[in-house]
């Protein structure tokens, strides 16, 4: 067991009683060995020096060193409990040698909260160079666009509507990147209520591909459902979100298809109290050190590409943040040349 300050001070002191006692016995032990002329002066001598050495010897240690510890440990231990409950006292019975352990765990506390707010600067900057970037954009398209037809483009039955139309398409680009931010807002804040409700999957899962037959077949894309269970899969889930994760997921497993004959598998397993649900593409698939950022707002794995198909850059962003609305997970696994497979729970209904 450690020594308490308590302890630790009376040990101090102790010690310092113990150094002014050989102090006053090497005087008297002089006035014997030197025949000095009177014993009981050199004795008042001694026990004056014995008071004066135990006063300093105990002020050095308690100002210079107790002092110190104490108020060191008290910064440190005041950080570490609750306000408004009774720290003196575990002050005191704390052991010295905890004050290191302490020392060394608010140090490293500090460390990591110095190296996450380091690590949110650079996302903060990296996520300004890109919503940035990304609006630039569709709004140097939309400026072109608007001085050539200013320069007299209007009049030219040969660009005239081909440009308002560009222009038309860029300023959606413009209001979906809008839009998108919004939605993350909301759901990042908690403004954005769940409507939870009991449906059934695969009937949202089969209307999501219908939806979606057009960009399908246009790509040469296959989506194929296959129910693990052998049953109707209700969930108790917000409809309207859940539509949403699905149209992101397999629209995304759909425009990166890069293969003649693309195949996306959506499948659903039984977990107990949970259904997974996995949506897998025969892609590119993606590279190990993108997989773990592929959630963040506006990261791209393949910037020029991914823009070039028409996104915005925060639909896997949207998504996480409606799966863990719900309390639940999603989690990608990919290889390159081998496709992405995206995994997320729901609860059962």
């Amino acid at each position: 067991m450690g020594k308490s300050f308590a302890e630790t001070r009376r040990v101090a002191t102790g010690t310092a009683a113990f150094i002014a006692f050989l102090i006053f016995l090497l005087l008297v032990l002089g006035r014997i060995v030197f025949s000095l002329s009177n014993f009981w002066v050199l004795f008042g001598i001694g026990i004056l020096t014995f008071g004066i050495s135990y006063l300093l010897i105990n002020y050095a240690i308690n100002h210079f060193i107790y002092r110190k510890i104490k108020l060191v440990y008290k910064t440190i231990h005041t950080q570490r409990t609750p306000k408004g409950s009774f720290k003196s006292r575990a002050m005191n019975s704390e052991s010295i040698e905890s004050v290191g352990q302490a020392v060394k765990e608010w140090s490293s506390k500090q460390q990591h909260e110095i190296d996450e707010l380091k690590k949110m600067a650079d996302y903060r900057r990296e996520f300004l160079g890109n919503i940035s970037h990304e609006l630039k954009t569709p709004i140097f398209n939309i400026q072109g666009y608007v001085l050539t037809l200013l320069d007299g483009g209007l009049e030219d039955q040969n660009i005239n509507k081909d440009y308002l139309m560009r222009t038309e398409k860029s300023i959606n680009r413009l209001i979906a990147i809008v839009d998108d931010l919004e939605e993350i807002s909301k759901l990042e804040s908690g403004e954005l209520k769940l409507n939870l409700q009991r449906f059934d999957m695969c009937d949202l899962v089969k209307d999501v591909i219908e939806f979606l037959e057009m960009k399908a077949t246009k790509n040469n894309t296959q989506v194929v459902f296959e129910n693990k269970t052998d049953r109707p899969v209700f969930v108790s889930a917000d409809k309207k979100r859940i539509r949403q994760v699905l149209i992101n997921l397999i629209e995304n497993a759909i425009k990166y298809g890069d293969k003649p004959e693309n195949k996306v598998n959506i499948k659903v397993f039984d977990m107990d109290e949970l259904y997974l649900f996995e949506v897998k593409d025969n892609g590119p698939g993606i590279a190990e050190e993108n997989l773990t950022r592929i959630f963040e707002r506006f990261y791209r794995t393949d910037k020029g590409r991914s823009r070039d198909t028409g996104g915005t850059g925060l639909g896997l962003a949207i998504v996480k943040h409606i799966i863990e609305a719900h309390q639940q997970k999603i989690t990608a696994r990919s290889k390159l040349g081998a496709g992405t497979t995206f995994s997320f729970t729901l609860q059962k209904g």
